[in-house]
């Protein structure tokens, strides 16, 4: 194992407790970045992982299972030792919501476990369940007291998106939760958020004096958030089908994207600050129409095609998808944010399934400079400038300007120079989940939303989802599978006089 940073310092010892352990979730992400952080030297020196499922399981079936998903999953070579150190302090436990005694009896395991491994009471309750469980399980650690706070133990709630399906979910899920813990308590957890490149918009922006400055409705003309990917929907048939891209992806991924992009600069650098600041410019995105919100969107769903040698089959012929399914697996959206800064900027989202490459990125696109002084040349148009950042696959950021050609007369043409992470800094690869775990075995909630924000995002898609619903059928668009997406979604900027960057 190694040393632990020296910016960095270890959380208190703890108990991790995962309810749905036997899941997808956890044998993926949540064990290998735990793995992660143990390589690192940063997790607990007392510490314990307390696996729960509904139907019990040996400790030592459930660590083999563990295992052979960690071997699956792992991001960097396993050390066995390190491996057989995490897994050792696996324990599994029987609990079921539906059977409130299950709970009394949880309880009664874990202190007698957190006695044992010495691990003072501290808890992190990591629900990686599917959503309708996320309030009967917090329901009855409520009732134990389970998640009571005493002396110096802590007790923490992580919980997985979505967070509801709708503003009115949202908002009752949102009380459900808070008659049983306090806000600082939550942790709600978008894996996004862990990925480098997104923490980096915030150190972009306000510690380069050369970018904030001209950060501002005076200099950008546009934004464009894009989330590709090229994966169908695949065996998750029966979750999509009743969920769809805009629910899946834009109140959560990329409102996190544009929340950094146009947050106003925050007083400090803690969590109450940035996350009030993010709320906030949420809560100024532009309320729409029914009328308007069909305008400003398109959605589409995905016909059959090749990607690469991965023949996709029709969305509606997919396992579980419910026959003339009107689920849009692509959205496109023009939304507006009523503030000093965007006022006059349209920012563009879109994201779907099945498309041709998989990317995701944030592109601001500056206005253009007075073509005046190059009308006598033989320049027909300057390149567009645009500083677009990375998320994946390529982490980095470019930025594209004009430049004169080599040579006797005025020439011009667009140039980019790129910043990568690979080529700089010597990275192990992660999950993206080990700075987010860490993050809540330390109490530092500043890349987790608050209830405010989650409500303002889905105050922001409402009228989207009213107005879709209205329409049914009509207006849904088909495109197919590797492919860019409907031709709506070309349209939704051309009326604008703008375009989105194409893939690749």
């Amino acid at each position: 194992m190694t040393e632990v940073p020296s910016n960095q310092r270890k959380p208190d010892p703890c108990s991790f407790v995962i309810f749905g352990v036997t899941g997808d979730l956890t044998h993926r992400l949540v064990i290998p970045a735990l793995y992660n952080l143990a390589a690192t030297g940063l997790l607990p020196g007392k510490f314990c992982v307390v696996g729960v499922a509904r139907k019990g399981t040996s400790n030592d079936d459930l660590r083999d299972s563990l295992m052979k998903g960690l071997r699956e999953f792992a991001t960097r070579p396993v050390d066995d030792a390190i491996a057989k150190r995490l897994l050792e302090c696996v324990t599994s436990i029987a609990a079921d919501p539906r059977e409130p005694s299950s709970f009394d009896e949880m309880r009664e395991q874990l202190e007698k476990l957190e006695a044992a491994r010495a691990t003072g009471g501290s808890r992190l309750f990591y629900l990686a369940t599917p959503p309708g469980a996320f309030a009967p399980i917090s329901r009855e650690l409520g009732r134990t007291g389970m998640l009571q706070q005493k002396n110096d133990a802590w007790r923490r709630l992580v919980i997985e998106k979505p967070f509801g399906t709708d503003l009115a979910s949202a908002k009752a899920l949102n009380d459900e939760l808070l008659k049983i813990v306090d806000e600082h308590q939550i942790y709600r957890i978008d894996h996004y958020l862990g990925k480098e490149t997104v923490q980096n918009i915030l150190v972009l922006r306000f510690a380069n004096g050369m970018f904030e400055p001209i950060w501002n409705r005076n200099h950008i003309d546009h934004v464009q958030i894009t989330v590709d990917e090229k994966l169908g929907v695949g065996h998750r048939g029966s979750f999509y089908d009743s969920t769809g891209a805009l629910r899946d992806m834009v109140p959560n991924h990329l409102f996190q994207l544009l929340s950094l992009v146009a947050m106003e600069p925050p007083a400090r650098f803690d969590a109450h600050t940035v996350r009030s600041e993010k709320a906030e410019v949420l809560a100024a995105i532009q309320p729409q129409r029914e009328s308007d919100a069909l305008v400003n969107s398109v959605r589409g769903q995905y016909q059959g095609g090749k990607i690469g040698d991965t023949v996709i089959e029709d969305y509606c012929k997919t396992g579980d998808v419910k026959p003339g399914s009107t689920t849009e697996t692509y959205v496109a959206l023009k939304l507006a944010i009523d503030n000093w800064r965007w006022a006059g900027v349209p920012f563009y989202l879109r994201t779907g399934k099945a498309l041709g490459i998989k990317r995701t990125e944030v592109a601001i696109k500056f206005k253009q400079a007075p073509f005046t002084m190059f009308s006598c040349t033989p320049v027909e148009a300057l390149a567009e400038n645009y500083l677009v950042i990375g998320v994946e696959p390529t982490e980095g950021i470019a930025l594209q300007f004009n430049t004169k050609v080599p040579g006797p007369s005025i020439r011009i043409d667009g140039v980019e120079m790129k910043f990568r992470y690979k080529d700089y800094f010597k990275a192990e690869p992660s999950t993206g989940y080990e700075t987010l775990i860490y993050d809540c075995m330390i109490g530092d909630n500043i890349l987790f939303q608050r209830a405010d924000s989650v409500e303002a995002g889905w105050q922001a898609v409402q009228p989207f989802l009213d107005a879709w619903k209205k329409a049914g059928g009509k207006g849904l668009e088909r495109y197919k599978a590797g492919s860019e997406g409907p031709a709506g979604a070309e349209e939704l900027l051309k009326r604008d006089g703008r375009s989105w960057r194409k893939l690749g």
